[in-house]
């Protein structure tokens, strides 16, 4: 049955439109009915806007009234807290090549994941990239156009390539 969900998504509930086209309740209900069929656990009232991929969803856990934003592409294991808003083209890679040894090719070598989490009330702007084994904590906002490559702790205001600590939410 999950290839039946995994098919009606990817061929076509990711192209119904979103807000503020007409029609895009039902798009975005019809997203979140099956999603929470795919996903590892998700939460109540998620909105998944259109286009966003993430793989078979077995890895993903998604929190209550968060959204997965246009475009975005989430693999490996992430987890997403409550209450999460995330901007198009976002990007989570919890996965990566292998490349430490010269003499073999890196597309030969062995791969490796690092989990990704993302605290509740946290904001991730628009093509924000975010590397294997990142922690987010709580209240957090992360910047358009930022390269996250480290862990962040509760209530920062983060920016830049690499991303950094620009201020602190109070």
């Amino acid at each position: 049955m999950k290839q039946i969900y995994l098919f009606l998504y990817y061929a076509l509930l990711q192209y119904i439109p979103m807000h503020p086209m007409p029609g895009y309740k039902i798009g975005y209900y019809l997203r979140r009915f099956i999603v929470q069929k795919l996903l590892k656990q998700c939460g109540t009232d998620v909105i998944v806007k259109n286009r966003c991929y993430f793989g078979k969803g077995n890895r993903l856990t998604v929190g209550n009234r968060s959204q997965l934003g246009q475009n975005s592409r989430l693999t490996g294991t992430i987890t997403i807290g409550d209450d999460c808003v995330m901007g198009p083209d976002v990007v989570m890679m919890a996965t990566s090549h292998g490349y430490s040894d010269l003499h073999i090719p890196i597309n030969r070598q062995t791969g490796y994941e690092k989990e990704i989490s993302i605290g509740n009330d946290c904001w991730i702007g628009t093509r924000v990239v975010i590397l294997p084994g990142v922690h987010i904590g709580n209240h957090c906002i992360i910047g358009a156009n930022a390269v996250v490559t480290h862990s962040f702790p509760d209530n920062c205001i983060v920016g830049g390539v690499p991303a950094k600590i620009l201020k602190t939410r109070q």
